[in-house]
């Protein structure tokens, strides 16, 4: 599908994960969940309100992958759509993530 509103897609595909995190805003902390992960962001479903708007630098805390930073790129309903910031660290680590612990999650109900 075309982009005609001329805004940035998204350059790597998704993978659907449920994997429990936390997010940390300035001196904000909310706890969430990753629903999707790519080799370029996430998004995050969170448990309570966190005041980020897009463009704000967050710290994402996993037991499986570890600390990642990253910026917002959307903040609706509830959700955080996060961009990782492009340094060798996080790329590391997203790159080990999907080597040895990344495993598809599959919808439990049928339609």
């Amino acid at each position: 599908m075309s982009n005609n509103l001329g805004m940035d897609g998204r350059k790597a595909p998704r993978s659907r994960v449920r994997m429990d995190s936390k997010v940390r805003h300035l001196q904000q902390e909310a706890d969430g969940r990753v629903i999707n992960i790519s080799r370029t962001g996430l998004a995050l479903e969170l448990a309570s309100k966190l005041h980020a708007a897009a463009g704000s630098s967050v710290v994402i805390q996993n037991d499986d992958i570890g600390l990642l930073e990253g910026v917002v790129r959307w903040n609706y309903g509830g959700r955080l759509g996060i961009m990782f910031k492009p340094n060798s660290n996080s790329i590391a680590k997203v790159a080990a993530y999907f080597r040895n612990f990344h495993q598809e999650v599959r919808p439990v109900l049928s339609r």
